[in-house]
């Protein structure tokens, strides 16, 4: 993935998101952060260093399965990844989020090197 490029990062936990921003910046990533579906969504609107979105499934108002679908239809025309990221992890949930629009599925905790290496697979 070029380096000039961003990661958007749509989480409702705070944490989560400076976890994630500190373990790829480590390795040379640029990554936003927003806390809802709905600032996520409004982030990307004319925001073309955007390269990916990491999505959280869980959110409450409009969780990571409808803003993935959102994003499809809003976008439909651009290739943009989006990797959904979640603690579910019950057989059937990779297929969901596939199912949603996701490119990719990574359960929490994150495993940061199987995060870098789908990064390269799908924004590279």
């Amino acid at each position: 993935m070029d380096k000039n490029k961003v990661i958007l990062i749509i989480d409702d936990d705070q944490n989560n998101i400076f976890a994630l921003k500190l373990a790829l910046k480590s390795r040379g990533f640029q990554a936003l952060g927003c806390l809802s579906a709905e600032e996520g969504i409004a982030q990307l609107q004319g925001n073309s260093t955007i390269a990916v979105v990491l999505m959280d499934m869980m959110m409450p108002e409009i969780d990571g399965y409808e803003a993935t679908r959102l994003i499809r239809q809003s976008w439909s025309s651009v290739r943009l990844p989006i990797i959904a990221v979640t603690a579910q992890a019950m057989p059937g949930d990779r297929e969901k989020c596939l199912a949603a629009g996701a490119n990719g599925y990574i359960s929490k905790p994150i495993d940061i090197e199987l995060l870098v290496h789908m990064l390269g697979e799908l924004a590279g």
